[in-house]
C-alpha cells in the first residue's frame, strides 16, 4: 500500500483529535526512553553526548508537533474557542524555549512530558490529573 493510501485510510478511520493524540503518544513514549538518564545527569557533557547520540531526534520530533499544532492554532479556520487557541499557542511556544534549552544541556526534559500527557488526556476526554 502506498504512503498516500496509507494516509487516506488513517484519516478515514481516525479523528483529527485520535490523530493528534496518537502522534503526541508517540513522541511523549521516545522522550521517555532516555530521560530519566537525561535529567539525573549532572554534567552537562554527559546530556549533550546523550543528545549527540540519539536523543536530538526524538527532541526535535516532538518540536516538529508542537509547531505544527501552533500553526494549525494560529489559522483563521480553526475553529477552537479563541482563549483555548491562545493558551494552547501560549504553551506551544513555552515547548519550543524548553526544548531549546534542554538541546543546550541546560533543562530537564520531564516538564516537555507532562505536557505532553496533559494535552494528551485533554485529547483523550479525559479530565486532567494535577500530576502524575
Amino acid at each position: 500500500m502506498g504512503l498516500t493510501a496509507y494516509k487516506r485510510t488513517i484519516s478515514n478511520t481516525e479523528s483529527p483529535r485520535q490523530i493528534e493524540r496518537r502522534i503526541l503518544q508517540q513522541a511523549t513514549s521516545e522522550l521517555e526512553k532516555f530521560q530519566a538518564e537525561f535529567d539525573q545527569a549532572e554534567k552537562r557533557f554527559d546530556r549533550l553526548q546523550m543528545l549527540a547520540d540519539g536523543g536530538r531526534n526524538s527532541l526535535w520530533k516532538n518540536q516538529q508537533i508542537w509547531m505544527s499544532l501552533k500553526h494549525d492554532l494560529m489559522e483563521s479556520e480553526n475553529q477552537l474557542d479563541e482563549n483555548l487557541r491562545a493558551s494552547l499557542i501560549s504553551l506551544a511556544v513555552w515547548v519550543e524555549n524548553h526544548t531549546q534549552s534542554v538541546m543546550a544541556g541546560g533543562k530537564e526534559i520531564r516538564p516537555l512530558i507532562d505536557i505532553n500527557r496533559s494535552i494528551i488526556d485533554g485529547l483523550s476526554g479525559r479530565a486532567l490529573s494535577p500530576a502524575r
